[in-house]
């Protein structure tokens, strides 16, 4: 995952400098900065508690506890920018903005208190096997993957509505609608949540821990990759103004 997080920042690095540089300081500014830096963090994190020996499992406990909390930030962070792609959408539909307000902080509350249920309850060990590594734990985010599908199914639902309505009123190619909507962006986030509730339920922690980290990573790469696409059409749209008021202020 760590590799997999590096080589995506070197691909992208260029757009998301020239991102930074020229776009002004706001708050999605600063989230999409927490966005970017908190996967770093958590793979850090993951490196150290599988590769430097450790006997203590109270160590486990915290290093495990950290990952899970740095993971869901990860995530909440990453849901949020497909929460405000869907608030701009429907920028003009005053319930969809009272629905989306009413229920994000009560996802929110639901996912912090179920995460921290896990940690508390769950318990932590080394291995017993000399020179193998790392921390072994049987915390399950279930629930809060389950919490995270069921948002994301609403967002899907809200943008996909909005794309057939667009459709239906511009007599567009329905495809294109879709791609400028992110729709595609939603469905991946969707089945990655679809996966790790169906991992959490029947796999053991062992092997659900890989698809909850590769949720981490790829909602992450998806949520920054879909904001510097808008940024850059955004900047493209304001170019092309700013040519056409050009040329007719000379005429």
């Amino acid at each position: 995952m760590a590799t997999l997080w590096i080589y995506e920042y070197a691909c992208s690095l260029q757009e998301e400098w020239t991102f930074l540089l020229q776009s002004r300081w706001t708050k999605v500014k600063g989230l999409y900065i927490a966005t970017r830096f908190v996967p770093f963090l958590l793979s850090i994190v993951h490196l150290y508690a599988n590769f430097i020996p450790n006997d203590d499992p109270a160590k486990c406990k915290v290093l495990n506890s950290v990952c899970s909390v740095l993971g869901q930030i990860s995530v909440g962070f990453s849901e949020f920018f497909f929460l405000l792609r869907t608030y701009a959408l429907w920028r003009h539909n005053r319930f969809v903005h009272v629905f989306i307000l009413a229920f994000t902080p009560v996802a929110i509350i639901a996912c912090v208190g179920t995460t921290y249920a896990s940690i508390v309850t769950a318990s932590y060990e080394v291995s017993a096997i000399p020179g193998i590594t790392g921390c072994y734990s049987n915390s399950n985010l279930f629930v809060s993957f389950l919490l995270f599908f069921i948002f994301e199914l609403g967002l899907m639902c809200l943008t996909l509505l909005h794309a057939i309505q667009s459709w239906r009123m511009t007599n567009g190619r329905l495809y294109t609608i879709l791609v400028k909507s992110n729709i595609f962006y939603y469905s991946c986030s969707m089945f990655l949540s679809a996966v790790n509730v169906f991992t959490s339920r029947y796999l053991h922690y062992q092997y659900h821990v890989i698809f909850q980290d590769y949720q981490s990573i790829i909602l992450a790469i998806l949520a920054l990759r879909m904001h510097l696409h808008i940024w850059q059409i955004d900047q493209q749209s304001h170019n092309i103004d700013a040519l056409v008021w050009t040329s007719l202020s000379d005429i």
